[in-house]
């Protein structure tokens, strides 16, 4: 390989500082204590951006009508930007009465056919009935057809970060190629929670009178556990029933999404234990406060040869009371970094693993200015980075 070649290839090294941070009781990381009959399931503490724990988080299958979370994602982004108005009316089509209504026999707020809705009744037919009718006029009002707003559905997902969910349809209906994932349906929930909090507040509400027809939310939590505010249920057949719900305790916002349950009931138990189980067994542990030494990263061509890492808010992390657990902290960022570095410029990230599963990702900045060194110094460099070839990560035992 060439001179250039190598100095490519070394631009793409990921140098990683990694910290093994002492063990919470236990010398060796154990298996996660919670178990679940769901199939897939994950547990997601919204505040420390904590993923409490997780059984087959990126499998992949039809989201039924957990797809409508996207739906009102969509919704809630086209009022808050101002695109649509929630007292604009929106026709209830043939397509959306036969395929959504009371004729399809599904989930429905029982619109009329060519009648006229708001925006925000047919979010309230969605939050809090599930409607399939609700949804498909929400579509065909904002984008002409289903198609043309499933594409801001994958779009608004892209941005939000999902990594294994295509959509198809408003509705979550079956449809070739639709698929979803609990992690990806946890970053949805989340998304609603703490970006919309307004329009949030809709899957609150105990009831849903719509055509002289009184139906109450759907959300079989509702009520029924301490601090549950939200979301939706889905099932598919010969597949499972399926969750999101969202609790809030003493500030603390939890989510969790389940699949692949035998029935309702299975539904119901496997949500309420692993909410106990979140709310119950854990405290926050703090790692980090804000400005304290994380890592050092190694800088190209500068007046210094590091530059000091730091995070700009405390990081904390859940853990289990029972202190039996690991945790592993690794700063990661690309690098050498090339001088000049500004104090308070993104270096790079934080990623936080406890008992092998990686928990969140903080960024982390420089807590210094490094000025572009002199000619003579980015030469010796340069003949430094290519001699060495590569960056060995460095380890360190901290003392928590």
């Amino acid at each position: 390989m060439g001179r250039l070649g190598r100095i490519a290839l070394l631009a793409r090294v990921l140098c990683a500082f990694a910290v093994a941070l002492a063990s919470l009781g236990s010398k060796t990381a154990r298996a996660q204590a919670f178990e679940t009959d769901a199939k897939q399931a994950i547990l997601y503490d919204v505040q420390s951006d904590s993923v409490l724990f997780a059984k087959e988080p990126d499998a992949t299958f039809p989201p039924a009508s957990l797809a409508k979370l996207m739906t009102l994602a969509v919704v809630f982004n086209e009022v808050k930007r101002g695109w649509v108005s929630a007292a604009a009316p929106f026709t209830i089509s043939e397509n959306a009465w036969r395929t959504g209504g009371g004729p399809a026999r599904t989930t429905a707020m029982f619109a009329k056919l060519g009648s006229e809705v708001t925006v925000s009744d047919l979010v309230r037919g969605v939050a809090i009935v599930v409607g399939n009718d609700a949804a498909i006029a929400l579509a065909e009002g904002i984008a002409k057809n289903e198609t043309a707003f499933s594409e801001r559905m994958n779009q608004l997902g892209k941005e939000i970060g999902l990594t294994s969910s295509v959509f198809v349809n408003a509705t979550g209906l079956p449809a070739q190629g639709q698929r979803t994932s609990v992690r990806d349906m946890a970053r949805i929930s989340a998304y609603l929670a703490t970006k919309h909090p307004d329009f949030y507040t809709v899957f609150s509400q105990p009831d849903l009178d719509w055509n002289n027809i009184r139906q109450l939310n759907r959300n079989p939590l509702m009520g029924q556990y301490e601090g549950v505010d939200g979301l939706i249920i889905g099932s598919v057949a010969d597949l499972g029933h399926m969750i999101a719900a969202s609790a809030v305790r003493d500030g603390r916002r939890l989510i969790t999404v389940l699949a692949g349950l035998p029935d309702e009931n299975a539904r119901v138990k496997a949500a309420k234990a692993i909410l106990d189980w979140g709310f119950n067994d854990f405290i926050d542990r703090e790692l980090f406060r804000p400005g304290t030494l994380v890592a050092e990263a190694k800088v190209f061509g500068g007046t210094q040869r590091s530059v000091r890492l730091v995070s700009e808010t405390t990081v904390t992390l859940p853990v289990p009371k029972d202190g039996d657990s690991r945790i592993v902290a690794r700063a990661v960022y690309r690098g050498p970094i090339t001088a000049p570095v500004t104090k308070g410029e993104r270096v790079g990230v934080l990623r936080i693993w406890r008992d092998g599963l990686l928990q969140s990702e903080v960024p982390l900045v420089a807590d210094e200015n490094v000025a572009e060194g002199t000619l003579w110094r980015r030469a010796f460099d340069a003949t430094y980075e290519l001699a060495v070839g590569a960056v060995s990560p460095l380890f360190e035992r901290l003392k928590l």
